[in-house]
């Protein structure tokens, strides 16, 4: 693809013809506008599109319920006991783990809490955690919920990283040098993959390295990474992580959750652990007896059988991504689709006074979300948006999250995105 950029509809048309990834598109229910067309779609941050072979996948686990019912688990297409086990492979390759160390179970926060169970172990002396300030609210409750379970202020065991003056995004060197300052009180640091908000993208290699120096746990909520960055979770050396999957997964609102736990946790018995019926041992799970054995791997963190139509749902968006090259091919696509809509936006020639692009402008500094922050009229601007057909998402106070996706957008759509935002930017010079 070309990398020298153009603000023209040739152009833009130009690079979709180009494009690998075009065919995909049409795997995708893009939702129409009211006078028929086909919005454009800059919100899978939020909810990614619904894959049309979503629909099937779901009917053919109706039909297996209607015809065998609870023969179901055992027999058919896919049996429901061994359902979650057909997305090992493709879960470990998602995020750069082994098969042992992924599992796809609950939901994201749940999930958390039950690594957080795990992994977050103070003492007297080491009972701090460390995260981005302004975190997503559940992240935020979550920690503020389990550090009080432990006996401890909030005010007192959550350390917040927040930017330098003037900043809207941390330094790699600046949350090092924090993980350095707490040191021996450090019990975990938990950061997202991605800043829900700025749209920044954490170095979680070298945050994971610099938690371990000091003797910390490092956990990372993926909800807006996976699907969306290359991971490598096991050789980064990361403790645990988990992330939903309906944003840049597709695989439906609420969809289901995934799990890592790195693999020198998977024969620990002794963690402590929040233990259910499908976590234990299969071999014996059966046998109905006391005394919880944990399967091996992120396995032994398993609750309950799997929500049987939420994974379908779910299987048949991960098959997109693998049919698509994986997450390298996506990711390709996705850097550029990115850099032209920043392209597009600076050749705005705005005054920071009216706008500012706080996502970072380096590509392994973020995803597929630039975050907007808007100091003019920037609702109207959003509303705008709106009424000619672009699905975004607004955050207070005034901040615009566009993000294109490299499964269902097009270089044509960020380009037409351009001409609205231009005409607009003449309005409120």
């Amino acid at each position: 693809m070309m990398t020298t950029f153009h603000a023209t509809p040739e152009f833009a048309a130009t690079l979709d013809a180009q494009d690998p990834l075009r065919r995909f598109r049409e795997q995708f229910h893009i939702p129409p506008t009211p006078d028929g067309g086909e919005s454009i779609y800059f919100c899978g941050n939020s909810l990614g599109l619904q894959p049309r072979t979503v629909r099937a996948a779901i009917e053919q686990e109706l039909e297996s319920w209607a015809q065998q019912a609870v023969e179901g688990h055992f027999h058919g297409v896919s049996p429901w006991i061994s359902y979650h086990e057909t997305m090992a492979d493709a879960t470990a390759r998602l995020v750069g783990a082994n098969p042992l160390e992924v599992i796809v179970m609950n939901n994201l926060t749940t999930n958390l809490h039950l690594l957080l169970i795990s992994f977050y172990r103070p003492t007297a002396t080491r009972y701090k955690v460390l995260m981005e300030g302004g975190a997503f609210p559940s992240d935020q409750y979550a920690v503020e919920s389990q550090v009080k379970l432990h006996g401890y202020a909030p005010d007192d065991a959550i350390v917040e990283l927040v930017p330098r003056p003037g900043e809207h995004t941390l330094r790699t060197e600046d949350i090092e040098a924090k993980i350095q300052e707490i040191g021996e009180e450090l019990a975990l640091v938990l950061l997202g993959g991605i800043n829900y908000y700025t749209g920044q993208a954490f170095d979680m290699q070298a945050i994971t390295k610099s938690g371990h120096a000091v003797g910390a746990t490092v956990g990372f909520d993926l909800a807006h990474a996976a699907g969306n960055l290359v991971l490598h979770l096991h050789d980064w050396d990361v403790d645990f992580a988990c992330w939903c999957s309906y944003k840049y997964l597709n695989s439906g609102p609420g969809g289901v959750s995934g799990a890592f736990v790195h693999e020198r946790f998977a024969n620990r018995p002794d963690l402590p652990r929040l233990a259910g019926w499908w976590g234990h041992d299969a071999s014996e799970r059966f046998q109905m007896k006391k005394g919880f054995k944990p399967m091996t791997g992120a396995a032994g963190w398993q609750l309950a059988n799997g929500q049987i139509i939420a994974l379908a749902m779910h299987r048949a968006a991960l098959a997109l991504v693998d049919e698509a090259g994986g997450i390298a091919a996506l990711r390709r696509k996705s850097e550029q689709l990115t850099a032209y809509l920043e392209f597009i936006l600076r050749g705005l020639n705005l005054p920071p006074s009216i706008l500012e692009i706080i996502t970072p402008s380096e590509p392994q500094a973020r995803g597929c979300q630039l975050s907007l922050l808007v100091h003019k009229d920037g609702r109207g601007l959003f509303d705008y948006l709106s009424e000619a057909g672009v699905i975004g998402d607004w955050r207070e106070p005034n901040v615009i999250r566009l993000a294109p996706v490299p499964l269902y957008n097009t270089f044509g759509e960020v380009q037409r995105v351009g001409e609205l935002m231009a005409a607009w930017a003449e309005r409120v010079r």
